[in-house]
Formats: C-alpha cells, sequence, structure tokens
C-alpha cells in the first residue's frame, strides 16, 4: 500500500474554489428631486385631463370644493407615508408598510390595490394619449385619417421598454418632462392674465354656482382626488432612493404642495375660458383652453404639456406597479418567479413585462371614465388601510423606541381626517358608479380567500420582517 505524502500530491491540481454568489438586487442611486419627478410625474396629468369630470358632477364651485378637500385628504396621505416609509424603506411602499405593521392578508390586499390603481392609471393615460394626438393631429390638419389606439399601445410597449433597461435614466425622464409640463400649466396661466379679471377670463359670466345643490359637492369627491392620485407612488422607489429618511419625506411633501398650486391654477383657468356643461366632459380640458385663447404657440406648447404629462405618469405607474408587483413576489405573496431582478440593468424585469399585455387589452376596450374610476377606487382602498396602519404602528412601536426618519405631526388628527374623508368619498363614488364599486369589492373579498386558503401557505411569515425592531407577537 502506497503512503500518500505532501510530496506525493504536489503535482495534483486543487479543486477550485467554489464560487461566492453575488446577490443582484435594486440600485440605491435616486434623490429627492427623483422623488418628487416620480410622485408630482404621475399626478400632474390629472391638471390635464379627469379633474374636469367633477366639473360634470356637481359645476365648478362644488368641483372647487372637492379639489381642496381633496388637497386635505392627500396631505394626510403624504404626511403618514413620509413617516412609515422612511422607517421602512422598502420596495413595495404601502404594501412593505402593511407587511410589517399590521400582517400578510392586508398586504396581500394593499399589494393588489396599488398594481389595479397604477395599472389603471397608466391604461387612463394611455386612452388620453391617443385621443391627444388624434386630436392635433386633426386640428392642425397635419395628417388624415389617425388610429389612435395604436399610439396607445406604442405608449404602454416604449415605457415598459424604458423602464426594463433601468430606474435611473426613465426616472430621470420623468423629472425632465413633468417640469416641462408644469412649465405648460403655468404658461397657460400668465398669458390668460389672471390679474385683468372679465379681460380673457369670464368667471362673472361663467360661474354657476351649484346647480346640482350642496349634493353636487359630494358627487364632485370622486374625481376630485384626480388632481392628486397617485402622490403616494414615491414611496414605491424606497429601496432605491440613496437616503430614504431625507429624500422620502422631502419629495413627498413638496410633491403635493406643488399638485396643490398646479390644481388651483388649473381649476381657475379652465373654469374662466369654458361652460361647466362643456368642461364637465371634455377629454384634454387645458389643450382646449390653450385652443380657446386663439394663441397658436400656445396650443402646441400645451399639447407637448398634455402629452409629457401622460407620458411621466405612465411611466412613473409602470414604474410603481412592477415594484409593488416584483416585492410580493419575492415575499411569494404571488409566484416567486416575479421576484427576479434583471443581472444588467438592476430592474424587476418579469414584474414589468407582465403588464404589458394587460394595460394593452384594458386600453384599447374600456372607456376613459371606467378606468379613471377603478384607478380611484384601487386608491382609496389602499388609503383606508393606511390610517387604520399608521395607528397601529405608533401603538407597536411609539415615539422614542424605534429609529424613524420622520415624525409626521398632529397625530391621531390626519389618520382621523383621512378616514372621514375616504368614507365620503366612498359614498361619492357610489352615486356616480355603485355597480364599478360592488364588483370592486367582491373582487378583492375572491382575491382575499385565495390567498388564505391557497398561496398562504407558501409565504414564510417569519423572514417577512426585515427590519431590526422588536419583533411583535406573531413573527
Amino acid at each position: 500500500m502506497t503512503d500518500i505524502t505532501p510530496q506525493s500530491l504536489a503535482g495534483v491540481a486543487a479543486p477550485a474554489a467554489a464560487p461566492v454568489a453575488r446577490r443582484v438586487a435594486l440600485k440605491r442611486v435616486l434623490g429627492p428631486a427623483h422623488v418628487w419627478g416620480l410622485g408630482v410625474g404621475i399626478v400632474l396629468v390629472g391638471e390635464f385631463m379627469g379633474w374636469n369630470f367633477a366639473v360634470g358632477k356637481g359645476g365648478a364651485i362644488a368641483a372647487l370644493t372637492a379639489c381642496w378637500l381633496a388637497g386635505v385628504l392627500y396631505t394626510c396621505v403624504a404626511m403618514i407615508d413620509s413617516e412609515i416609509t422612511s422607517t421602512v424603506a422598502a420596495a413595495g411602499g404601502q404594501y412593505a408598510q402593511a407587511k410589517h405593521i399590521i400582517g400578510p392578508l392586508a398586504a396581500f390586499n394593499v399589494g393588489l390595490y396599488l398594481v389595479m390603481a397604477y395599472t389603471m392609471l397608466e391604461v387612463s393615460n394611455a386612452i388620453v394619449t391617443g385621443d391627444l394626438i388624434e386630436a392635433f393631429t386633426h386640428n392642425m390638419g397635419l395628417v388624415g385619417e389617425v388610429d389612435k389606439r395604436a399610439f396607445m399601445v406604442l405608449t404602454i410597449v416604449f415605457l415598459a421598454w424604458l423602464n426594463y433597461r433601468g430606474v435611473l435614466a426613465t426616472l430621470t425622464l420623468n423629472l425632465v418632462i413633468t417640469a416641462i409640463a408644469f412649465a405648460a400649466i403655468m404658461t397657460l396661466f400668465l398669458y390668460v392674465r389672471p390679474w385683468a379679471p372679465g379681460e380673457t377670463l369670464k368667471h362673472g359670466d361663467l360661474l354657476t354656482g351649484l346647480p346640482y345643490g350642496g349634493l353636487g359637492i359630494l358627487a364632485a369627491m370622486h374625481f376630485g382626488l384626480w388632481f392628486y392620485l397617485g402622490i403616494e407612488g414615491t414611496t414605491q422607489a424606497a429601496e432605491e432612493v440613496r437616503s430614504p429618511a431625507r429624500a422620502l419625506p422631502l419629495g413627498t411633501l413638496t410633491g403635493v404642495m406643488t399638485l396643490l398650486i398646479a390644481a388651483t391654477i388649473t381649476w381657475y383657468v379652465g373654469t374662466g375660458l369654458m361652460p361647466w356643461e362643456y368642461l364637465g366632459q371634455a377629454v384634454t380640458p387645458l389643450y382646449d383652453a390653450a385652443r380657446l385663447t386663439g394663441s397658436g404657440p400656445l396650443e402646441v406648447f400645451l399639447f407637448f404639456g398634455t402629452l409629457f404629462a401622460t407620458i411621466a405618469s405612465a411611466n412613473g405607474c409602470i414604474n410603481d406597479a412592477s415594484r409593488a408587483w416584483f416585492a410580493m413576489g419575492r415575499d411569494r405573496y404571488m409566484p416567486v418567479w416575479f421576484g427576479a431582478v434583471h443581472p444588467r440593468y438592476h430592474t424587476p424585469f418579469r414584474s414589468i413585462v407582465f403588464f404589458v399585455p394587460i394595460a394593452i387589452l384594458f386600453a384599447v376596450s374600456t372607456p376613459l371614465d371606467q378606468t379613471i374610476t377603478l384607478s380611484i377606487l384601487s386608491g382609496l382602498l389602499g388609503y383606508t388601510l393606511m390610517a387604520l396602519s399608521v395607528v397601529i404602528f405608533r401603538r407597536k412601536w411609539p415615539l422614542g423606541t424605534i429609529d424613524r426618519g420622520y415624525v409626521h405631526p398632529l397625530h391621531p388628527l390626519p389618520a382621523i381626517l383621512l378616514l372621514v374623508l375616504c368614507a365620503v368619498t366612498y359614498v361619492a363614488v357610489f352615486l356616480g358608479y355603485g355597480s364599478q364599486l360592488l364588483a370592486m369589492m367582491a373582487f378583492f373579498i375572491v382575491a382575499s380567500l385565495w390567498f388564505a386558503l391557497h398561496r398562504y401557505k407558501y409565504v414564510r411569515r417569519g423572514d417577512q420582517f426585515t427590519m431590526r425592531w422588536p419583533k411583535p407577537r406573531g413573527y
């Protein structure tokens, strides 16, 4: 028997060391300006279309009242969101909050609310893009008949591709085109000379009080939310922000301030140029307002402002819906296949691609007011849980027990106000779209049963709690 010595092994090659696995994750590359661009970019399209349906519901004065009440609602949303998300800095935003604070079933539903709200908002933007291009080419006599559905599909596919390629380029584009869209609103405002009432703006002739009485204010609350719907989307970038404690509160709260100003200006210009009966059913009200001024260059600028607003909004919606779906896949609330990150672009590419055919199907088959309503209802359900979430958050982890990036003031007043305004808006939606409200509630009940009876067994609840806090009972 031959002895094995070090010398006898000298010529034998050593086995190769096992390769060290490299974790592919989302990149932290965003700052406060990107957060502002994401939040305002998603929402600013509400100033260019959709809000005016509130005028049709209750008249111009009712729409302004709804605009300001919705502003209070979204200020509460921004304050609550800024505290929780700057502390729970993870992809998925409100879904990640619910997962840590309430529990799996609530988190599953919040994830669905987010995906539905952003996908339907993306669809609404694609519809308006097609309608806008069709109207502009007709008004300018540029070409013959235009198939607007082709532009709807092109918008969705192009923006999905852009999101696929990387978040920094995506949200940098959002920042630039959102700034241009906001400049278009301000340019229109200055052009109509608001300091000279009666010269261009005819509020004295066009404002008619409350044509449907006080009930009109309640009905207008439905579309009043459209001025701000989606600002909470800033939290979806929590895992890709360099400094969540600074960037998320700063970007979100300055975004709400921007939207309050833009919403009031938009209402003032629109109601001073168009009768409420026409304004209440227009598809592109600000573009129509620019046409009424008689200025060709201003009309072209508002065309591009509206186009950029819809693109920025759809772009941000794809970003946010994919992050929520990605987070649910990563946590096994959905198949883990969706939790993949692209090895080169560091984006949740499968979640991005998955929603492309769904968005296209809704865009070419569903009326604009229906897609807006589906988006508003989904957001509203999420805000209701958000108000409950912050109360539970403060009870489980009182101030001083954990590090917070931001502490919102006057607690629990914002949560109470948010619950009250959500309840009012549910009634408003039921008055005009009761069947959609009931159908959506039924959908989420069925989805909850599916999760509880089938999907929950795949969820590793102990692994869900990723924060360095004292774990509550049950984890």
